[in-house]
């Protein structure tokens, strides 16, 4: 369990391309939002939530925290949870992402790096929405998104902008691509389903 480090859900997402809160369907007997809050939980033993619909999830019981800068994509919700964090490091996990481990997780924390920013490249992407931000880069945010006309590519264009160590996991023994399966459409949601029930 890790207490110098705050574990962090972002659920700030519109949703579009789902048609629907993406972090409310349900896979097995538990939401997309509650399996990770659930692993998050087992993980840092301070854990909150980011997002600009507080109400939809009360019902978590986790201290929520809604974006500084409204609507300015994923970066926007690492700012408001490294303002809004009581350590200097946060760990940063998707509710895209349900398929994410505990191993995956600790190893990405424990990697040794002097760098503000550590995740993944892996599944054929770069992965920053599962990795570990430090409150050093607080100005930096700021700045590129005052400056910035947001979209999803600016948040790639920042993270050009500032120093961040990539890991490469694809040898590790507990590593599959399925760790970092992205749902974002009904038909990725689908295949979410397929891969539960092949796993369980």
């Amino acid at each position: 369990m890790y207490s110098d480090i705050t574990g962090v859900i972002l659920a700030g997402g519109k949703s579009s391309r789902m048609g629907k809160n993406k972090s409310l369907l349900r896979i097995g007997n538990q939401t997309i939002i509650e399996r990770i809050a659930d692993l998050m939980k087992s993980i840092f033993s301070e854990v909150i939530l980011i997002t600009n619909t507080p109400a939809e999830y009360s019902f978590l019981n986790l201290p929520t925290f809604e974006d500084i800068y409204k609507w300015k994509g994923p970066l926007a919700g690492i700012h408001s949870a490294l303002v809004h964090s009581t350590t200097e490091k946060i760990f940063v996990l998707s509710c895209d992402v349900p398929l994410m481990s505990k191993e995956m997780i600790e190893y990405i924390v424990d990697y040794k790096s002097d760098k503000p920013i550590i995740f993944c490249e892996a599944a054929g992407y770069h992965q920053p929405l599962v990795g570990v931000y430090s409150k050093i880069i607080l100005k930096e945010i700021e700045n590129f998104i005052s400056m910035t006309e947001v979209s999803d590519k600016s948040f790639h264009h920042f993270l050009k902008s500032v120093e961040a160590e990539i890991i490469h996991p694809e040898k590790l023994s507990f590593y599959k691509d399925e760790l970092f399966f992205n749902v974002n459409r009904p038909e990725d949601f689908e295949e979410l389903k397929k891969i539960f029930i092949h796993n369980n």
